[in-house]
């Protein structure tokens, strides 16, 4: 099933996804909340995901990097807000260095995850909101549309071979 990113048209800063994976809740949740597991989806192809730290608990962080096919990386920071066990996670991601130093220039996005199980397995909800338009844009500009919908189908991918 293609990902189906919907902008909120009640807002000029939300941008709400969903997806329905043929899984149960709890595999999903392992697919967000272990390392081993995100980085095998979260970076559109040819780049990679490679977590640097991942504290998953409330106020946690996760600082992750997306590698490039030329060597480049990217590095990001998940700041854990409220996590509901098998039902929901809240963070905040945002462009940062190496170290995790956030880098207030570039967007920063709040996220609520949600996993719901159905007949058919999980279908997975994603709330996004942007400071303003002018941030949405800027990620929609970088590709991040395009990119997300590859991670959440190469999620999939990997589920169908489990």
């Amino acid at each position: 099933m293609n990902s189906e990113i919907v902008f909120n048209k009640d807002s000029d800063t939300g941008v709400y996804v969903m997806k329905v994976y043929k899984a149960d809740v709890s595999t999903l949740w392992d697919y967000f909340t272990k390392s081993e597991l995100i980085d095998q989806w979260w970076a559109p192809k040819p780049w990679q995901c490679e977590t640097e730290k991942m504290d998953f608990r409330e106020n946690g962080v996760w600082l992750y990097a997306m590698k490039g096919p030329d060597g480049e990386k990217e590095f990001a920071l998940a700041s854990y807000g409220e996590i509901m066990p098998h039902r929901s996670i809240a963070w905040t991601d945002a462009f940062a260095d190496e170290k995790g130093k956030v880098k207030t220039d570039l967007p920063q996005t709040a996220w609520l995850i949600g996993f719901t199980g159905i007949d058919e397995g999980t279908r997975m909800t994603f709330n996004l909101h942007f400071n303003s338009q002018e941030e949405l844009n800027q990620l929609v500009e970088m590709g991040f549309e395009e990119g997300f919908k590859m991670g959440l189908n190469q999620l999939e991918d990997i589920l169908a071979k489990d």
